[in-house]
């Protein structure tokens, strides 16, 4: 599989990294601008990100490379910047969607007018060039439902919580983790599917209803980077840590005190630092008319022979081999 766009001139060599309310001056430059749209800017799963967006502009002088985000978790407000972007010209766009549907019209508008689209944790967007992906999300919401059925000693209630109902790879990773149980005929869901819109602090007061209600819960599997860390600390404040399962997608660094008392039972993840640049590689090889091909090495961890496949549209769906689990006994591996 491939795919191929028109080539375009190089300006001269500066790298700068900038905000999209600065990204009309760039322009000005005559370089290709590469703007990633995060879901939510300033929590530690995308701040992580964005140390990968600098990483790439230093290492890429001939594009400017910028990383902006609604302040809270809101698909209308990261459409609104995503159209500004357009608007502005931007060569090329990496987006991280809250909700792909929301988008589909504007990407669409995008394309039409020569701008690269590439996406991640959207392998349903129609209107992209490639949606890259950090692992087979299939494979890692199963991972995350072992793992949560081994510490449950495979029998008791379980619950979910996702980032938003809009969010495809959450949907996929708490779908994949509901049908793995299935072979466990003790293990029974209940309450499914919470939205946390990737708030800690909304998080906490959910899974203390939860905890309410279901006095008898053995374990949760979360989804959005901060729901382990509100999760957690409502079962290590009900003196559950031990006692209650907690398996979901997190960070070491900001997991670390909850998985040392046991809150939080095991972590997964990929390095949004690694996605960010990533993105960015496919982009830059987008805006220069290079091809997309099945094996390729982008050059960047995880992300060293990649299998493409076509798209849910008409683009590429572009998968590494990213995943990793930790628990209390391998996090400090993986601190960054």
């Amino acid at each position: 599989m491939r795919v191929k766009s028109k080539k375009v001139l190089m300006g001269a060599v500066v790298a700068a990294l900038v905000t999209a309310g600065s990204v009309g001056s760039i322009l000005a430059q005559d370089k290709p601008v590469i703007a990633t749209v995060v879901k939510i800017s300033g929590i530690p799963w995308f701040d992580r990100m964005e140390t990968g967006v600098k990483a790439f502009a230093e290492q890429n002088p001939d594009v400017v490379a910028s990383q902006s985000g609604p302040a809270t978790a809101d698909a209308a407000q990261q459409l609104q910047i995503v159209q500004d972007l357009v608007a502005k010209g931007v060569k090329a766009l990496a987006v991280v969607p809250m909700d792909p549907a929301v988008l589909e019209g504007t990407l669409k508008r995008a394309m039409e007018r020569g701008t690269i689209v590439v996406t991640h944790e959207a392998d349903n967007q129609v209107n992209t060039n490639v949606d890259v992906e950090a692992f087979n999300n299939d494979a890692y919401g199963t991972a995350l439902n072992e793992r949560l059925a081994e510490c449950m000693g495979k029998k008791g209630k379980w619950t979910t919580f996702v980032g938003s109902l809009g969010s495809r790879t959450h949907l996929q990773w708490v779908g994949a983790g509901e049908a793995n149980a299935k072979k466990y005929p003790d293990m029974q869901l209940v309450d499914s599917n919470n939205e946390s819109f990737d708030d800690a602090n909304g998080t906490y007061e959910k899974a203390k209803e939860i905890l309410r209600k279901h006095p008898d819960l053995k374990g949760f599997q979360t989804s959005a980077g901060n729901d382990v860390l509100g999760v957690g600390r409502a079962i290590d404040e009900a003196g559950l840590s031990g006692k209650v399962c907690l398996v979901g997608t997190g960070l070491p660094n900001p997991s670390a005190d909850l998985l040392e008392t046991g809150a939080i039972t095991a972590i997964g993840f990929w390095d949004p630092k690694y996605a960010g640049m990533a993105m960015n590689s496919i982009a830059k090889l987008l805006v220069n008319g290079k091809e997309i091909t099945d094996g390729m090495d982008l050059g960047v961890e995880g992300y060293n022979k990649v299998t493409v496949t076509k798209g849910a549209g008409a683009g590429l769906l572009v998968v590494g081999n990213g995943m990793v689990l930790v628990d209390k006994s391998t996090y400090k591996e993986r601190l960054f």
